[in-house]
Parts: C-alpha cells; structure tokens; sequence
C-alpha cells in the first residue's frame, strides 16, 4: 500500500504547497491581528479549504479529459474576459471583477490555467515546429489574446504575468535562440529606457552584437534590431499614456524616496518592516511594523514584509526556499513526464509561480516597481488563491499520469 501511495501521489509538491498554505494562515492572522480587519482571515481561511478541494479534484480528473477540453476551456474564459469588461465591478480603477455579494470573481486569475492547457495543448500537436514563423506567431495568440482583454481592464500587472509565461514555454518547446531574441530584446530595450540614455543605448549594442554573432538573415535581422529601437524609443511615448497612477508607480520604483508619504510609502514601510526582522525576527505578533499597520492592507500585495519583519532572514528565507524547491520540483515534473502536453502544462504552471514570485518579493524590497503582483499562496485573494491550487492540481495530474504517452 505505502508503494501503491508513492507511486500515485506526489508528497513532494504536496507538502511544500501545504507548508505554504500553514505559513499564509500565520501571516494573515498577524497582519489582520491588530488591523481590524479579521474578516481577511476568516474569507482566506475559507477560501483555502475552496482551493484545497479543488486542487484534490483536478488532481483526480483523468488525464485525456483535461487535453480534450483544453481549448474550450481557454474559449470559455476568453468569453469570461469579454464578459467582464460589460458587466464586471471597478475595483481600485480596473473592471476586472465579478461582483458576488461581498466576494468578487476575477475572471483574469482563471485565464491563467487555461491559457497554459489550451498553448500546452498547441505545442504538443505533432505538426507544430517552432522554427517556423507562422507557428511561433499562433503558438503567442494564445497568450496576446487574453493579455490584450485584461489590459483593456485597465490590469496591467495581470498583463505582465501572461506575458511573462510565454518565453519559457516556448523555449522548453524548442524555438530557436534567434526568435527567442526577437521576443524579448524590445521589452529589454523598452525597460532599460526607462533607467535613462545609457541603460537604453547598451541594451541596443547589446542586440546588435547578440544578432551579429546568430548571423541570421540579415534583413530580418535589420527588422528585428529596428523594432527594438522602436520599442525603446517610444517608451516615453507610451509613459505619458499611461494612467498618473501607474505612471506614479514607475516614478517611485526609479526613485522611492521622490514621494515618501505618497507613492513611496508602501516600498519604503515594506524595507523598514523587512529590515528591522533582522536574522531571527521579532516574534509572532509583534512585528511593529506589522502590529501597527504602516503598511496599508498589507495582507495583499506586501504580506511577505509579515513573515519577514516577524521571523527575520531566518524566516523570510525559510520561504524562499519553500517557492523555489517547488519550482525545481515543478521543472522535475516537466522532464519526468512521457507526454508533450503534461511537460509544457508543468514549466507554464512554474513560469506562472516564479514571474509572481519574482515581481512580488522584487517590489517589497523596492527593487521592482509596484504593480499588485500577490505572493502565491500567502497573499490575501479568493480567484488567485483557488487558482494557484488548482494548478498545484494539475501538477499532482501530471505526476500521477507521468508515464502515459
């Protein structure tokens, strides 16, 4: 029976989610603790026991279920998107929700998972080769379709996350370092333009030299170095489209200190929270920082200052290694399973976690820009709670399923 156990369920990706899970109750009960605020937990808490039984189902449907219904899973909630911006709540300036009482749905968290079966389900057809252009550009639909409708919302930071499941897909798919580097050298130029003229000028050399030395077409070539100048260039263009909110937020992330009482404050309160755990911490409640709520609503987007300012390095570390043994652990899956599909739904599942991941730890220590990235499985929020577990789901799937063709 014990092998019977070990060779269906996966207790590697389960406990590291279920310590994950333990570790976001402590963390919401703290930041809630003194805050007012203890509806947060008792919703979280609740919706953890919605995730957790929906993780059990989708680890239990079988396998050629999931990739016949793929596509119409991803049509159903691009229908979702389109719907939302009709009928859905403004929240914090952005149509994104399904109003539901005192609950909201976020149709955006769901796309996630969708968009990653219906792109896995794609790229494992056996007629897809990605060194053909055609296919690179259908294969990237999948993901510019839902990205273009959640940026409508206006959620930019929802955006960002799509964007960023796309690359490693489609490397562990096998595109050629030459689309690669069409792919990402404009949005490198375009983000080292807004660190000034230099930071611009050698992201540029830097493609050029990278496309010198592919010795690809040339006159693709050209095309590609030209559209990353373009894209750099009209970065300030773009900035003055934007939002002041958001333009606020890229303002402060160049230059927290500019806005301290304003735009700074939750980045420069976040570093003093984290700062002042030093290496074993303050104590379980009571975190100053923290206890005293100079974070607003920092169960969100800044719930790993808690931890942080609470259980020190000791503790913040303690969780930086738990979300990245699950990605490792996430990768493993994608190159112990049999078949296409199950491999490139696990690396978009830990493209997914780790963009988050990145984004989240990145802005509350002020070294990326604030975009209301949450933290997977700590930061307080129904839609994007359920949906990181059900993914965990579809990664205890394709454990369980790893030897099918």
């Amino acid at each position: 029976m014990e092998n019977w156990f070990k060779e269906r369920i996966d207790f590697v990706t389960l406990g590291l989610t279920l310590t994950l899970v333990v570790i976001s109750l402590f963390s919401m009960y703290s930041a809630t603790y003194d805050a007012g605020a203890s509806a947060y937990f008792h919703r979280h808490t609740l919706w953890v026991l919605v995730g957790l039984l929906l993780m059990t189902s989708v680890a239990l449907v079988p396998f050629r279920t999931l990739q016949l219904f793929s596509f119409p899973m991803y049509g159903l909630s691009i229908l979702f998107l389109i719907g939302v911006l009709v009928l859905g709540k403004t929240v914090a300036g952005s149509k994104s929700w399904f109003g539901l009482g005192t609950l909201g749905l976020q149709p955006a968290e769901f796309a996630k998972a969708t968009t990653i079966l219906a792109l896995a389900s794609f790229l494992s057809q056996r007629h897809i080769n990605l060194q053909r252009f055609k296919d690179v550009v259908l294969a990237m639909t999948f993901v510019l379709v839902p990205t273009a409708l959640i940026i409508a919302q206006p959620d930019v930071g929802t955006a960002i996350i799509f964007i960023g499941m796309i690359i490693p897909i489609l490397y562990w798919a096998g595109i050629s370092t030459f689309f690669l580097l069409t792919l990402l050298a404009p949005g490198i130029a375009a983000l080292a333009a807004l660190f000034g003229t230099t930071a611009f000028v050698l992201a540029v050399a830097g493609t050029l030299v990278t496309l010198f030395l592919l010795r690809e077409n040339r006159f693709v070539s050209a095309i590609v170095f030209s559209l990353t100048v373009l894209v750099g260039v009209s970065v300030q263009f773009m900035y003055g489209k934007l939002q002041p909110y958001q333009q606020k937020r890229i303002d402060t992330f160049l230059n927290p200190e500019s806005d301290p009482l304003g735009a700074g404050y939750n980045v420069i309160q976040s570093k003093i929270a984290i700062g002042s755990g030093g290496m074993l911490g303050k104590g379980f409640l009571h975190g100053t920082q923290t206890q005293l709520n100079f974070i607003p609503a920092q169960w969100t987007d800044f719930i790993f200052c808690v931890p942080g300012e609470e259980f020190g390095f000791l503790g913040a570390f303690v969780i930086l290694v738990l979300l990245g043994w699950l990605l490792v652990r996430g990768v493993q899956i994608a190159t112990m399973v049999k078949n296409p599909y199950a491999s490139f739904v696990a690396i978009g599942i830990v493209s997914i976690f780790a963009v988050h991941i990145i984004i989240n730890i990145g802005m509350s220590m002020g070294l990326l820009p604030v975009i209301g990235i949450p933290l997977p499985f700590l930061s307080y929020g129904g839609s994007n709670l359920v949906t990181n577990l059900m993914m965990v789901g579809l990664l205890l799937n394709m454990y369980l399923n790893r030897k099918e063709y």
